[in-house]
């Protein structure tokens, strides 16, 4: 082994998943360095996550990829429907219809009530994202982007982190020192492990689908849509007495994502491509020539979430703290907004904006969020996996129709139940929060299928389209914003004088509009860097006293 080097940075990150690379982004905004280690060759090869979630495309519209992010995956005409069948080739029970990429740009400037929103989902697999979180990763000159090399241990000092990390062939180590050390290294984490911390909740959960060992089959066949005689979809979804299954379109022409249940008594573990060949056998109902491009097994029935996100100067994102069945996409959606919310908080501190008290707000944030959507995702799982399927479901006669329009009223209200949910995507709150400054009110019922836009501080910015088809959005700084909706636009000076004093960049909005005020009701609003209330209130109020609980004081 050649001498090793030792390297200094401010922020150390262990995983290159979506949420390690989202951090990087994050930190690189704000000009804070990284260094960011992953064992893997580079990206992601295999599929996994199939959705973005529209809250999630907001965030990659502020850091300004939204559109390329929404160019990737799927054709812009490809249909994003979720169909369910017995058998791809037979009866089709249940169908979501859902704008393609192309549609989602036009439709969502006519868009109200719980889906006014900057962006609408995008049906793209994770592969292609991180690809495009790698390369805005890499444009910061102060990072360095190390797939390939691991992360061997930490010590925690108190006033830094010191690391020793190698090379996987193991030529090359080097030290690090870091103010901090994030794990963001997955399910195992090693990090999470150094530091004594467990999962806690469920696990082990058996449902026909959707619990339990899956099989899963990443694909290329020039021939497969050809045979199924229905509609295009970007999801399609099994349900029989035999097996159940759904297979996710990669590339919208011969990149499929396949997903087999794996039945009591089997061990899939072993299982390669004469397995593979009669699984899909059983997806299809017919035989379908393929290559196999990858395969491996995986555990459905996870609802677990650590007992802490961080210790001293080392914090945890994404699965390393939260392990989700993937009903509903929410593991990669609530990784990405893991690293939003913590990135901002590590600059902060970093450039002594902040009290080190704010980083405390991670976990008392983020932990109440991670249980939220777990709660929401084992829901969707327990609606999709554990329908009762008999036999006579496939049969051609009249029990077997009736058997079909049971099951249909079953899974076209699933569909939405899964699919259509603007309430878990914009409705996480952080109301518990010390560094958000109530106003007394109380935000809307948390549900799955509905958003109530609100600006109880502690939500999502209610949303609003300009009359330049500008998303309101856009015109919130790169950090903090103060919202002037009152006719007198001297009211925002108060707190332009505080924010230059406390060396803050704020950006005041001077938009006298009784569709804002509506929204917002109070004259004045900041919102925090992630794109937060953090408070709302009139003319009266301290703006240091406001700035000071906001940054941890």
């Amino acid at each position: 082994m050649s001498n090793t080097q030792i390297l200094e940075t401010q922020v150390l990150i262990s995983g290159g998943g979506p949420s390690g690379l989202m951090l990087a982004n994050e930190l690189g905004l704000r000009g804070v360095s990284c260094i960011l280690l992953d064992a893997k060759p580079s990206t992601a090869f295999n599929p996994q996550a199939n959705a973005t979630q529209a809250r999630t495309m907001e965030h990659y519209r502020r850091l300004g990829f939204a559109h390329e992010i929404r160019a990737l995956g799927l054709p812009s005409d490809h249909p994003t429907d979720i169909a369910y069948f017995t058998r791809l080739t037979t009866y089709e029970l249940a169908r979501l219809s859902l704008p393609t990429a192309q549609e989602a740009v036009k439709k969502i400037k006519d868009l109200s009530g719980s889906w006014s929103a900057a962006e609408l989902p995008h049906r793209v697999s994770q592969k292609f994202v991180e690809t495009v979180l790698k390369r805005h990763a890499e444009k910061h000159p102060q990072h360095s982007i190390r797939y390939g090399w691991r992360l061997k241990e930490f010590t925690d000092h108190g006033e830094h982190i010191s690391a020793f990390a190698s090379s996987i062939d193991e030529s090359e180590s080097v030290q690090i020192k870091a103010q901090f050390l994030i794990g963001a290294d997955g399910p195992k984490s090693f990090v999470r492990h150094q530091l004594g911390f467990a999962y806690e909740g469920e696990t082990g959960v058996k449902r026909d689908y959707m619990g339990g060992q899956m099989f899963a089959v990443y694909l290329r066949s020039k021939t497969l849509l050809s045979k199924i005689p229905h509609p295009k979809a970007w999801m399609y979804v099994t349900v029989n007495p035999e097996r159940r299954c759904f297979l996710a379109c990669v590339d919208g022409h011969e990149e499929f994502a396949f997903h087999s249940a794996v039945l009591p008594g089997e061990n899939a573990d072993d299982w390669g491509l004469p397995q593979a060949q009669d699984r899909l056998k059983e997806l299809m109902g017919c035989e379908v020539d393929f290559e196999m491009l990858s395969h491996q097994t995986w555990t459905a029935g996870h609802s677990l979430v650590a007992n802490h996100f961080s210790k001293g100067r080392v914090f945890l994102m994404g699965d390393a703290v939260h392990l989700f069945t993937p009903t509903g996409g929410l593991g990669y959606n609530t990784a990405i907004e893991d690293a939003v919310n913590l990135g901002w908080k590590l600059a902060s501190v970093l450039s002594g904006k902040a009290h080190p008290k704010l980083l405390e707000s991670y976990e008392l944030e983020r932990k109440p969020l991670a249980q939220r959507n777990i709660n929401y995702a084992r829901g969707f799982a327990d609606s999709v996996g554990l329908y009762p399927v008999t036999q006579a479901l496939e049969e051609d006669s009249p029990h077997g129709a009736d058997e079909r329009a049971r099951a249909s009223e079953h899974f076209n209200a699933h569909a939405r139940l899964e699919f259509n949910i603007p309430g878990v995507t914009f409705g996480g709150r952080y109301d518990l929060s010390p560094v958000i400054v109530s106003d007394g009110t109380q935000a809307p019922k948390d549900q799955a299928n509905v958003y109530e836009p609100s600006a109880t501080p502690g939500g999502r910015p209610p949303h609003a389209w300009m009359s330049d088809s500008s998303s309101l959005y856009d015109h919130f700084g790169a950090e903090w914003t103060l919202l002037n909706l009152s006719e007198d636009e001297h009211m925002s000076e108060a707190w332009t004088k505080v924010a230059k004093n406390m060396h803050l960049d704020l950006k005041c909005l001077h938009l006298p509009l009784p569709q804002l005020r509506e929204l917002y009701v109070q004259p004045l609003v900041v919102i925090r860097p992630d794109q937060i209330v953090g408070w709302r209130g009139g003319p009266t109020q301290s703006p240091e006293t406001v700035f000071k609980q906001l940054l941890g004081f």
